[in-house]
């Protein structure tokens, strides 16, 4: 039975060590929240997520220290359940970000983005005009679109540099222009609007050099910020289905040791038939 007990509390041991990437990746969406991505709902499940497994490893570990099977039993339930939950959460990330990625532009090293390649329940949050108020005052707020300049030895990057540069989502979609406009580059966040295209896309029109207008009630922003909130949720994901993974593995382990303490604690030697304790031998020398 002791062996059992430090099992179960070697495995609570590292399963409260799994939680805290969990509660990494909430928090690191949360700093997003605040600055990138401006939603401010989508890392609460995460992080209720990592304190419940840090709470209930803790429970467990309590448990196979002071050899309570109660709380043996708690850890498990409440184990499963929050497996249950990450897997959940998985699945809802996955299908919430499933559609739209970037367009190539050429002779562009950026992409384009353009909210018609985005659908579904995600789209449709951020598109509603009541929450898009809240988020592009927040992305304007952040200063998204003042990191974007760049000199070099106080001299302005020219047109071809700024053409080859590796744009964020949010740089693309809210700090320039689209590319089909046809504007004429003047810096990062000015744009020579004479003589371009304003044809089917309707950004074109409502563009602006006013630094506090830039693309911000763009479709193309909006896009831009989808963009960015499925780079997030896809590497955040990637580290939960690791973590997931593991913590299955914990949790057979931990369940095959819960039952050997039962066993033992029923006075089942190990390897015992049921069969024979239920129907004891009665022959007597």
């Amino acid at each position: 039975m002791r062996t059992s007990n430090h099992l179960i509390g070697l495995v609570n041991f590292l399963t409260f060590l799994l939680s805290i990437p969990i509660l990494g990746g909430g928090i690191w969406l949360s700093s997003r929240a605040n600055s990138t991505d401006c939603l401010r709902f989508l890392q609460w499940p995460l992080i209720v997520i990592g304190i419940s497994i840090m709470v209930v490893s803790l429970a467990g570990f309590a448990g196979a220290c002071y050899r309570n099977k109660f709380l043996m039993w708690l850890y498990l339930v409440a184990m499963l359940l929050i497996i249950a939950a990450l897997i959940g959460f998985i699945i809802f990330a996955y299908a919430v970000t499933d559609k739209g990625s970037g367009r190539t532009v050429l002779n562009r090293g950026y992409l384009d983005y353009y909210l018609q390649d985005y659908s579904g329940w995600l789209k449709d949050r951020v598109s509603d005009d009541s929450y898009w108020g809240k988020i592009s005052s927040c992305l304007r707020d952040s200063g998204a679109c003042r990191k974007i300049g760049r000199s070099f030895n106080g001299v302005p990057e020219t047109s071809d540099m700024f053409f080859l540069r590796k744009l964020s989502p949010v740089e693309s979609g809210c700090c320039k222009p689209p590319t089909d406009c046809g504007f004429s580059y003047v810096n990062e966040t000015g744009w020579d609007t004479r003589g371009g295209m304003i044809g089917p896309n309707q950004d074109c029109m409502v563009w602006s050099n006013d630094q506090s207008m830039l693309c911000y009630q763009c479709s193309s922003c909006k896009a831009g910020v989808l963009g960015s909130l499925k780079k997030s949720w896809r590497k955040v994901s990637v580290i939960n289905i690791v973590v997931l993974i593991i913590l299955v593995i914990f949790y057979v382990i931990a369940y095959a040791a819960y039952r050997n303490v039962k066993r033992i604690d029923n006075d089942e030697p190990a390897g015992e038939a049921r069969m024979t304790k239920s129907h004891p031998s009665h022959f007597h020398l």
